[in-house]
């Protein structure tokens, strides 16, 4: 069972990888910090292990898997057993390779299903016990502004033609989506890297921390995700698929239509100076099928410019298939069949209310933001630390 760091663990020692002669992790001859992030999700459970140094984190190990937690907790209102021992087996191998890994700064999280399932918090309690991960249920807010910060290096407003000024950012869960409207400055709003950096980043491993993180200007969560929209709307067994999609897609449109905050940026749509951001399972699944890929690959598909009618073909081709179809597709399989379609709708119905032409696909979200944070809060640590010695010298008398 994985055991919380020590005192001195948090201090920047670890049990393991390459050594300094002061014991601390190496990254090109610089001490380096290891940190984890974990994101349990309503249907997958992901972890992202990372050296931090000179304002950048390496990933030296990510994992993912579809756990399905929130299975049927739409109907019941509560977790069922067998979703809670997907979700164990899949966390405790999470904190296996995080001690193995000498990780000493983490951060793992819980997220829609936990936060609404009766039995959520007993569910937590049970994984600190058998595994040892203390895992926090985030709010919705909190997931919204973490998905646009993991996101960050997607949001560069120069890599638009015209220069985009707004950006929807939506992150389709399992079992709720966040959507943030953010506003872009003439310049790039410090994001993490430009696009050039991040396809090379994405092959690298690597992830640089911006000195400013863009923030939503409006956001809202809505409790519709792949999971349990696909449990509302079963797929029909032969025919009338089309209409099927579309109810998805009116179910979807008519929790966020009310929506009305964000109007003072349709401008910005209305003038083609915005795009959306989707990162989702599903909606890398759609950029990996659109690629025609035989095997997922996220360089590739991290950082992708779908338009709107590279969308509309590969859903149509979706359905044309058929759930069998769907299984044989590398970049969806078994695992992802049933859920793909719900994905596409929820993407559909925001294209729909807040019409542009342009798509990113992100592969990259809350993990990455988890990892974001704990850098930000360590070098806000830094300067406050700064600050008081700054404080402490000027008051000294000044040698003439």
């Amino acid at each position: 069972m994985y055991r919380a760091p020590s005192n001195d663990h948090r201090r920047g020692k670890s049990s393991g990888g390459p050594r300094n002669a002061s014991g601390g992790l190496t990254v090109r001859g610089e001490a380096a910090v290891v940190y984890a992030a974990l994101d349990l999700g309503t249907n997958n459970c992901r972890l992202m292990i990372a050296t931090f140094a000179n304002s950048q984190f390496r990933i030296v190990e990510a994992f993912s898997r579809i756990v399905r937690l929130g299975e049927g907790l739409s109907h019941s209102g509560q977790l069922h057993e067998r979703a809670m021992d997907r979700a164990l087996k899949a966390l405790k191998i999470c904190a296996e390779k995080i001690e193995k890994r000498g990780a000493v700064r983490i951060r793992a999280v819980a997220t829609q299903a936990c936060r609404i399932a009766r039995n959520g918090r007993e569910f937590i309690a049970r994984v600190e016990r058998e595994t040892g991960l203390k895992l926090t249920i985030i709010s919705p807010e909190e997931e919204a502004h973490l998905s646009v910060m993991g996101c960050a290096s997607l949001l560069d407003p120069r890599e638009v033609s015209p220069v985009a000024r707004a950006a929807l950012v939506m992150d389709v869960g399992g079992g709720s989506t966040e959507l943030s409207w953010v506003e872009l400055a003439d310049e790039a709003p410090a994001p993490a890297t430009s696009l050039s950096d991040a396809q090379s980043l994405a092959q690298n491993n690597a992830l640089k921390v911006a000195r400013r993180m863009p923030r939503p200007r409006y956001w809202i969560s809505i409790p519709v995700g792949v999971v349990n929209l696909a449990e509302r709307f079963p797929e029909p067994v032969s025919g009338h698929t089309a209409a099927w999609f579309e109810a998805m897609v009116e179910d979807v449109s008519r929790t966020v239509r009310h929506f009305t905050d964000p109007e003072t940026l349709r401008p910005h749509f209305d003038r083609g100076e915005a795009y959306i951001v989707g990162t989702s399972g599903a909606i890398t699944s759609l950029a990996g099928m659109h690629l025609g890929l035989e095997r997922y690959d996220r360089s590739r598909v991290d950082g992708l410019w779908m338009s709107h009618a590279h969308v509309q073909s590969v859903i149509t081709r979706l359905l044309d298939i058929g759930h069998a179809g769907r299984e044989q597709e590398p970049c969806i399989g078994k695992d992802r069949a049933d859920l793909v379609l719900a994905g596409a709708a929820i993407l559909e119905a925001i294209q729909r209310l807040w019409p542009c032409q342009r798509l990113r696909v992100a592969d990259r979200g809350l993990r990455e933001g988890l990892l974001l944070s704990m850098a930000k809060k360590k070098a806000r640590r830094r300067r406050r630390r700064g600050a008081r010695t700054v404080g402490q010298t000027s008051a000294l008398p000044v040698a003439e």
